[in-house]
């Protein structure tokens, strides 16, 4: 059932006026487009003759990725103390009356964009540096301090990799519409290859790379955005999903459109205190490639089979699966020029 611009206005408003007991109009919203697992609202309301911009994001009927929205907004609600910045956590709320789906709001990050595209070289550098700066910060963080036991498992370092990998091998056995030779001949080699324990256990964000995050292009990074994947584990998944060739498909030769890919390395290695083992890195690597495969197989059968028709579905099943397909082929190849050199064996 959709649900018109007017009906979240209202209900929206009348909701926040019980929780804060007291008058709230919407006086504007608009819904912002792309995301892949919520719908997003940007509302400006007026609360006791103050205007307050909030995000609200309501659960679709299907998504891109199927999260759970009580340990993303958990995340957020951990995170928001620390010296990560993101948006600060308001309401988490699972009534379906209300909107027809669960919800959650925040307060919205104003005068901040997503787009890294447009950057020049200094701003590059600066918006680059302190992105894996915080990615390596959040990797020192002990997630038990910061209370994620109290909402996530907490897996053994040894079974870090094995366990992920378990996770979206699965989605991909029960969504691929049609063989997916590529991705099963990367899961093997896996398998085959799993490291033995991860050096520290970390919150994973889960889908760190540029577009996930808020920054003023002459002043930093605002806000870490989308935490819907996060978990606990190896802190080398994220690096390795931020620097997966999918994100810089137009300018290869800066992770994410912003550095070098040694240098950003460099900089998380220094930010966490942590030493990147190439044949370990190696291994997250080609499972950042199978579980965005993963993703984008997933999506490809919620737009055939699902409820949702939302065109996103559709592109990122055709586009990105070939895209990382390609990228597959080049870590697995021993004929490939890409950043191996040789087979793995």
């Amino acid at each position: 059932m959709t649900i018109t611009l007017d009906e979240v206005a209202t209900k929206t408003s009348a909701y926040l006026a019980a929780k804060w007991k007291c008058q709230v109009d919407v006086t504007n919203i608009t819904k912002i487009f792309g995301g892949a697992s919520r719908e997003t609202y940007r509302l400006e309301v007026a609360v006791d003759g103050q205007s307050r911009g909030l995000i609200l994001r309501r659960d679709p009927p299907t998504s891109l990725i199927d999260t759970e929205r009580k340990l993303e907004y958990g995340a957020y609600a951990a995170i928001y103390p620390t010296d990560i910045p993101v948006p600060e956590p308001l309401f988490l709320e699972n009534d379906t009356s209300i909107l027809q789906q669960p919800f959650s709001i925040m307060a919205a990050v104003d005068d901040a964009v997503t787009d890294v595209s447009t950057l020049n070289e200094a701003q590059k550098r600066l918006i680059g540096r302190e992105k894996w700066q915080l990615l390596g910060t959040l990797a020192m963080k002990d997630p038990v301090e910061l209370g994620f036991d109290r909402f996530m498992e907490i897996p053994e370092l040894d079974q870090c990799a094995a366990r992920e990998l378990a996770y979206w091998e699965k989605i991909i056995m029960e969504d691929e519409i049609h063989p997916q030779p590529i991705a099963h001949a990367a899961i093997r080699w896996l398998k085959n290859n799993l490291p033995q324990q991860a050096q520290k256990l970390s919150v994973v964000h889960g889908d760190y790379r540029s577009g996930n995050f808020l920054f003023d292009p002459d002043d930093g990074i605002r806000a870490v955005l989308d935490w819907e994947m996060c978990h606990l584990g190896d802190p080398f998944e994220d690096l390795a999903w931020s620097l997966d060739p999918l994100w810089s498909w137009a300018e290869p030769e800066n992770a994410g459109g912003l550095l070098p890919p040694d240098e950003a390395i460099s900089i998380w290695e220094e930010s966490s205190g942590l030493t990147v083992d190439p044949e370990v890195f190696k291994w997250w690597q080609v499972f950042a490639s199978v579980k965005g495969l993963a993703i984008w197989i997933s999506s490809s059968e919620d737009f055939q089979n699902g409820e949702g028709k939302d065109s996103i579905l559709a592109m990122a099943g055709w586009l990105m699966t070939d895209r990382q397909n390609q990228i597959l082929l080049n870590y697995l190849s021993p004929h490939a020029g890409g950043q191996w050199k040789g087979g793995l064996a």
